[in-house]
């Protein structure tokens, strides 16, 4: 049987997936349907076809997903933030997928369906797909990360180069209740706190474990005594004057002068206090190197000198380029 325009528009738009229910209010018998399944056309998911016999494309599955959900469902969570463009995340299996309650929570073969009350969120429509927003994206994936540290790079990664604001993270974590909370609170805090890249925020966790390290102050511009700008370290020590930076390629999206990655803060108003660590170094043997730093603060504090140096705080929440929801 020939398909009627209708159908074919609306398979265009959905890059040639269609459900059970749109074939037959299509006109599409139920005798029909079971004849070209496997024939000329492939079973996705329960009730989900392509009008094709090949495998799907990723897009198409991810139509099949948000199909697979019903009315109003929209992909969410890692998929939704890989489809933002964060490479923390990938739209592999499973596809998350958010549906409004009452339906069900439930796993359908590469597809997890979630129920949830909070649908106010604004949904992007794209190319066939909806698209949860990427503050919220951002924190249900940072709450599945099996791991703190893929949590962590997860909101850093949305956060630094200013995709999305903090206090809009604070607000989906605070709608989201008590679940995973305790841990998401404390990556905001972490970032919010001036971690802006992975190994930063590792150094930050590996000192405060520390009881003879004061807390640091991280990304702080540094000025010398008439005013000139120095640097910005990773970590820094204001009461012996002591900085510490990473060594690592990565920079900072605000393009901060003086941060070069370079393994520690050379002479400054006519004192010299420096520290440096590398991530491999922080991963390999953290307690090696959280002695080091130890051994570098006492050596400053008896030394009684102190550089000329003034911190200027930094903003702790950028703004973003555009709302995020």
């Amino acid at each position: 049987m020939h398909l009627s325009p209708e159908l074919l528009v609306l398979a265009r738009s959905q890059h040639g997936v269609v459900t059970r229910r749109q074939l037959l209010e299509a006109g599409v018998t139920r005798d029909a349907l079971r004849w070209r399944v496997g024939r000329d056309w492939r079973l996705l998911l329960p009730g989900v076809y392509a009008l094709q016999t090949g495998l799907p494309s990723e897009r198409q599955r991810l139509v099949a997903a948000q199909l697979a959900g019903g009315d109003g469902a929209w992909l969410a969570g890692t998929t939704a933030a890989a489809l933002h463009g964060l490479r923390s995340c990938s739209v592999g299996a499973p596809i998350r997928v958010l549906v409004p309650a009452p339906r069900r929570s439930r796993r359908i073969a590469w597809v997890e369906l979630r129920s949830t009350t909070l649908t106010g969120e604004p949904v992007v429509d794209r190319d066939g797909m909806r698209i949860g927003c990427l503050a919220r994206a951002v924190v249900d994936a940072a709450a599945e990360a099996p791991a703190e540290r893929q949590a962590r790079a997860l909101v850093i990664e949305a956060v630094q180069p200013r995709l999305v604001r903090l206090d809009d993270l604070e607000h989906r974590v605070d709608a989201r209740g008590r679940s995973g909370s305790v841990r998401l609170r404390r990556i905001l805090a972490e970032v919010a706190a001036g971690a802006w890249s992975v190994p930063e925020s590792d150094l930050l966790a590996l000192i405060r474990t520390s009881p003879r390290l004061p807390t640091p102050l991280a990304n702080q511009v540094l000025t010398g005594p008439t005013g000139e700008k120095l640097t910005s370290p990773d970590a820094w020590f204001d009461d012996v004057g002591m900085a510490v930076l990473v060594q690592s390629r990565e920079f900072h999206a605000d393009g901060l002068e003086g941060h070069h990655g370079g393994a520690g803060l050379g002479p400054v108003g006519g004192a010299r206090r420096r520290g440096g660590v590398t991530p491999a170094a922080l991963a390999r043997d953290p307690g090696a190197q959280l002695r080091r730093l130890e051994r570098a603060h006492d050596s400053a504090r008896r030394s009684g000198r102190r550089a000329s140096v003034r911190v200027v705080p930094r903003p702790t929440s950028p703004l973003p380029m555009q709302p995020t929801g």
